[in-house]
């Protein structure tokens, strides 16, 4: 999947705008591949999949584009 980053906080989540999708995935700093979470700037192109957690759908295996 693809998406655009749309918020990142300054405790190392953010979340993903995902094309084609109502709502927005949350994703961790743990789940980046490739590049670091202080590289990451909004507006970014990143591919991901979608995963699941205890607290409802997340992006893992998050890279740039």
């Amino acid at each position: 999947m693809e998406g655009t980053i749309k918020n990142l906080t300054d405790k190392g989540f953010g979340f993903i705008t995902v094309d084609g999708e109502e709502k927005d995935l949350f994703f961790h700093s743990n789940e980046l591949k490739g590049v670091s979470y202080e590289e990451l700037r909004v507006g970014d192109r990143v591919s991901f999949e979608k995963g699941e957690s205890p607290k409802g759908p997340n992006a893992t295996n998050v890279s740039r584009i």
